[in-house]
């Protein structure tokens, strides 16, 4: 029989500004993988993990991966860039959690017979650089308690521990948690990490695209496939970020629209016809686009990234799939020369702060 055991989990599918700086209302969406899953029944206790399971679990594993690739490279854009988020910025325990009740339908089902979740929330992810990471919290841990208080389990556990983080987070700058790990038992103390609040998910879907509905930044399937680097996703989640910090899905009224997709794109099943045409998406003006395409170079710079493949990467992604690709990412961009000049000016800029010791600071 086959059993889908310890892979390693991705940041699935809670919105990272909404779990991390521990709001109350926490909608849990699509799944993320559990990194030391609960101990299995005995073989003869086990049911069956049929073939409709199986090919979900692998489903699952797919997706995990590409959100982890995610949130690790969206990691130094959100932490070194907390002071340019301004009032978006917000204080991150720097974790996710799921429970088996995260997971829709046969997904369910797939993830306690097959991966070993119960109803306890388990550590789904850990963002690089954070006061989780620094703490030692792992993928796989179950957490128990908080401030000392007991955590929920079950199905609304996700909202039920956000109403149980956020005064916490809000009154303390370091958080005592109790957790378990290996059947056992363990104190640690989470102290919280000031960062942009940005939700970062995975599109389930093959077109070529990324979206900023103004709290959120979503990566298509496709788009990733399509990139050869992380350091060309950062380019893509930096362009995000930059146009949620300049509000320009609002203003140019297209942020309820963004934000359906963005909701349907991360359902294990998403409604596809979404992606057919321009979505509903109107095209950016190239004035604010190159507002974003500036900004978001600082946003590069201050994270470490290298910034000289970023006029290549956008000329690459222009020749191989033009504005002519409804709904693709040219097409809801499609000032590419235009964008090019402000990318190379702003380039300069950053090379001339540098070495005038001047602050990165657009």
């Amino acid at each position: 029989m086959t059993r889908f055991v310890g892979h390693r989990p991705a940041l699935l599918g809670i919105s990272l500004a909404l779990l991390l700086s521990a709001c109350g209302t926490i909608q849990p969406t699509a799944p993320a993988f559990p990194g030391k899953p609960d101990r299995p029944p005995q073989e003869d206790q086990r049911p069956a993990i049929t073939p409709r399971m199986a090919a979900a679990a692998q489903m699952l594993t797919k997706m995990a991966a590409l959100q982890d690739r995610l949130y690790r490279v969206a990691a130094p854009l959100l932490i070194n860039n907390a002071p340019l988020c301004k009032n978006q910025a917000r204080n991150l325990l720097g974790f996710t959690a799921k429970n088996r009740y995260s997971y829709p339908g046969e997904y369910n089902e797939a993830a306690h017979l097959a991966l070993g979740m119960n109803d306890r929330l388990q550590v789904t992810g850990v963002l690089a650089g954070s006061g989780a990471a620094k703490a030692g919290l792992e993928i796989g841990d179950r957490l128990v308690s908080a401030g000392g208080k007991p955590l929920p389990t079950g199905a609304n556990a996700s909202t039920l521990a956000g109403a149980v983080f956020g005064p916490l987070v809000r009154a303390q700058s370091t958080l005592p948690f109790v957790v378990e790990r290996d059947t056992k038992q363990k104190q640690l103390s989470i102290p919280v990490t000031r960062a942009c609040g940005f939700g970062v998910e995975l599109g389930n879907s093959d077109n070529i695209n990324s979206y900023a509905d103004g709290s959120r930044v979503m990566v298509t399937r496709g788009m990733i496939n399509f990139v050869e680097a992380d350091e060309e996703l950062a380019y893509l989640m930096a362009k995000g970020m930059a146009h949620n910090m300049l509000g320009h899905a609002s203003s140019q009224r297209n942020a309820s629209t963004i934000g359906s997709i963005i909701d349907n794109l991360m359902s294990t099943r998403p409604d596809t016809s979404v992606t057919i045409g321009s979505g509903g998406i109107k095209a950016m003006p190239q004035e604010l686009d190159g507002a974003a395409d500036n900004l978001a170079m600082y946003l590069l710079a201050r994270a470490g990234y290298r910034i000289e493949g970023a006029t290549e990467f956008w000329k690459r992604l222009a020749s191989t799939h033009p504005a002519t690709v409804l709904n693709g990412y040219v097409a809801n961009h499609p000032a590419t020369a235009y964008r090019i000049a402000v990318i190379e000016k702003t380039i300069a800029d950053i090379k001339a702060r540098k070495a005038a010791g001047k602050p990165l600071v657009p």
